[in-house]
């Protein structure tokens, strides 16, 4: 009996061992558009959502793997100047389980059109019967 639990105990830990994290990936994303795609991270990387202002003033987003020690942190990206101007200031958050960086839902301002439209469908079928 416990060589059998052991056996299992064994290739659980292989099965953990070999499971890479999946996450969304978007190289730069403007305002609300970022165009995703998945990808495997490394061993000792999670995913991460990253929002920041490019210029001080355009909304900029990524989102892919992030090596731990980088998480949970805000990064300025200098262009090498005499007074390094920084480009963009990102925060990148982390999570750790498969596709957590994923897109947001619908937006709020979509659910009185949808609305709108399903009433008014309603109403023309009860009209037109």
């Amino acid at each position: 009996m416990n060589r059998i639990i052991l056996r299992l105990f064994a290739a659980g830990i292989c099965l953990a061992i070999g499971h890479a994290l999946q996450c969304y990936k978007c190289d730069i994303g403007i305002g609300k558009l970022c165009i995703t795609s998945k990808t495997t991270c490394a061993q000792g990387e999670l995913c991460f959502s990253g929002e920041g202002k490019a210029a001080g003033f355009m909304n900029i987003k990524m989102k892919g793997c992030l090596e731990v020690a980088k998480c949970n942190k805000t990064e300025n990206v200098d262009f090498p100047t005499q007074d390094n101007t920084t480009i963009y200031s990102m925060t990148k958050t982390c999570c750790d389980t498969d596709l957590c960086n994923a897109a947001p839902g619908l937006p709020r301002s979509t659910a009185l059109p949808l609305t709108l439209a399903t009433l008014t469908a309603v109403f023309m079928v009860k009209v037109l019967v």
